[in-house]
């Protein structure tokens, strides 16, 4: 696996220096013939921008950018009925196999209990609550319908990521929690699914399918 080329904003400073056997150019059309694969983890709307891009050449895209607006997601769904879409809010195996233990533990306890997601990541991180505090929450909900599922975010110095999941009961609660470390744990599973998604029909992919919990 090389990186064939990069994509910046135009006027960024970097736009014409090397990066791996390329360069870095301001609009992905330029490049997108030279790889098997794009990566895209800028924001929302250059994603959108890229989605066409990809299309049009045919080429898969792998994405794990957080904060569409509601509906936008339905566009990478539906550019997947083209080409492979590989999505997924949070690339980390321990938070998929997390997402899990969420669901089935809400489906196990069922509606009497309450539940309080509480997410941290750094000052820079622009969306709250993150999307995979969403995504967690979305899995509870599919277990216990309406009930209310809190959600708290903290945004301070220079954490990767935490996500802490409550359950509390009458004189009991349970605890779920993920600490990211570092951002390894982000790259392998990008880099797991890069190499998945080649061949791959067209399809709107999640991480689950990359490492078997499907």
């Amino acid at each position: 696996m090389k990186i064939v080329a990069g994509v910046e904003a135009p006027g960024h400073p970097l736009v014409g220096t090397p990066v791996g056997s390329g360069l870095v150019v301001s609009e992905l059309s330029q490049v997108v013939g030279e790889g098997d694969v794009v990566v895209d983890f800028s924001v929302p709307d250059v994603v959108l921008e890229s989605v066409p891009v990809c299309v049009r050449a045919g080429k898969p895209l792998v994405t794990g950018v957080t904060g569409f607006r509601e509906g936008e997601i339905e566009i990478l769904k539906d550019a997947g009925n083209k080409v492979p879409i590989l999505y997924a809010a949070n690339f980390s195996t321990g938070i998929a196999v997390l997402k899990r233990l969420v669901k089935e533990t809400a489906r196990l306890l069922g509606k009497n209990w309450d539940v309080h997601i509480v997410e941290a990541h750094h000052t820079k991180k622009k969306d709250a609550p993150s999307g995979t505090a969403k995504m967690l929450v979305a899995a509870i909900k599919e277990q216990i319908g309406d009930k209310p599922v809190a959600v708290s975010s903290i945004r301070a110095g220079d954490i990767v990521g935490v996500h802490r999941i409550l359950f509390a009961g009458p004189g009991e609660h349970i605890e779920l929690i993920h600490q990211a470390e570092s951002r390894v744990a982000f790259v392998w599973g990008v880099i797991t699914g890069v190499r998945w998604i080649i061949g791959k029909k067209p399809g709107f992919y999640s991480i689950d399918e990359v490492i078997g919990l499907s």
